[in-house]
């Protein structure tokens, strides 16, 4: 394995080629006291809801090691999804992120390019993550100093923002780690303060009991808490993030597969109330929207007004 000839700068420039808007590198190791004591907590409170799986494999969130024997460093990536294209006076909106094509297909897809550069490379062994292993994607996207932790519990990228979907590569090759992103949202509390249902904790975790996002998607339950006025949100709650003023100027994805499909932008009730199985599977093909499935977004439209 031969890391003299490692560059930072070249990762980097990979990086970008795939279209990511930032990069950094972790040594892979177990993760703190704090960050194991706070994830503990979320579970034993309940905060994870009906989200079984997260309170499954918590040795390996706790040691990704696990997950590459041998693993010696995490290499985290931020990529953009931000598109100007918007729901507009649309009445049936859908959370940026799942306008486009299934950002777990794309990511997987395109960091699997650097992987291989850095099996060939290094001759060393590694494993893509995106989001469906059991690993802390933002707690290593802060200590590869990526971005840090916001009060929402969303990775903020200095000068791009919230609006990233992150990505991982461990590998066992040892390399030279980067500083941890040690920001922090400062006396600024309006995500805190918009969020709908109340769902932003003190320790910038959120209890999907209350996150509109976790009800409209990943809850299953026939009905909604009464009293719920999820608005025009039928697919998940940008809100926390429109308001952030780290997103003022957010950087437009140059990822063709995050543009918004045209068809999903112009659903309107009334189409989705009427929709048919057919119909759902061919306009959500690779979409992510298919996790909530046509009886939950048919359900959610009880609760919008």
């Amino acid at each position: 394995m031969n890391l003299e000839s490692f560059d930072k700068k070249e990762l980097v420039s990979r990086a970008e080629l795939i279209g990511a808007v930032a990069c950094g590198i972790a040594p892979c190791a177990p993760i703190g006291q704090d960050e194991s004591e706070r994830l503990y907590e979320w579970i034993d409170s309940g905060c994870n809801a009906s989200m079984d799986y997260m309170a499954k494999y918590t040795g390996l969130r706790v040691d990704p090691q696990g997950l590459l024997p041998g693993a010696r460093s995490v290499i985290s990536f931020a990529f953009p999804y931000y598109h100007p294209d918007t729901p507009g006076d649309s009445d049936a909106i859908f959370a940026r992120y799942s306008l486009g094509d299934d950002y777990h297909d794309v990511l997987r897809k395109r960091l699997t390019v650097i992987a291989e550069w850095i099996q060939n490379e290094f001759n060393a062994e590694t494993r893509v993550c995106v989001d469906t292993a059991p690993i802390l994607e933002r707690y290593w996207a802060v200590r590869a100093g990526v971005g840090f932790r916001g009060l929402n519990g969303l990775i903020i990228v200095p000068g791009v923002g919230s609006w990233v979907l992150l990505g991982e590569i461990l590998t066992t090759a040892p390399l030279p780690p980067d500083r941890p992103d040690t920001r922090s949202c400062g006396s600024c509390r309006r995500c805190v303060e918009s969020c709908p249902g109340h769902a932003i904790r003190p320790d910038a975790t959120v209890d999907a009991r209350r996150c509109r996002s976790y009800l409209t998607i990943e809850c299953r339950d026939p009905g909604l808490p009464d009293g719920i006025n999820l608005g025009r949100r039928i697919y998940g709650c940008d809100i926390c993030q429109e308001v952030c003023p780290w997103n003022a100027a957010p950087a437009t994805t140059a990822i063709k597969e995050f543009f918004p499909r045209p068809e999903i932008l112009a659903l309107t009730r009334s189409e989705i109330i009427d929709m048919d199985q057919e119909r759902f599977s061919l306009i959500f093909r690779k979409s992510a929207i298919k996790r909530a499935k046509l009886t939950g977004l048919q359900r959610n439209l009880k609760y919008m007004k």
